[in-house]
């Protein structure tokens, strides 16, 4: 399964890093995102190295998802897809 990472979890005043808001195909509603809660999630680095997270709720009504990083993404993550497994 694939998403793609949509942004940083944050407000106007603080911004997570190593928290990304990810969207995945085919899940539209906050039902089926909730049946994605403690699944891995892997982003491929331009240098091919794996970052790994796990999903930790879903976000929002639309189906996104939040997922915590063990280390925090770079701002190119934003706009690629990652691998949800």
């Amino acid at each position: 399964m694939e998403g793609i990472i949509v942004n940083y979890r944050g407000s106007h005043k603080t911004q997570y890093p190593n928290q990304m808001i990810i969207t995945v195909e085919g899940i539209d509603s906050k039902e089926k995102a909730k049946e994605l809660v403690k699944k891995k999630v892997t982003w491929l680095t331009p240098s091919d190295k794996e970052m790994t997270g796990i999903v930790l709720k879903e976000h929002g009504n639309s189906g996104a998802v939040r997922v915590k990083f063990y280390k925090g993404l770079p701002g190119q993550a934003i706009g690629t897809k990652v691998k949800i497994e």
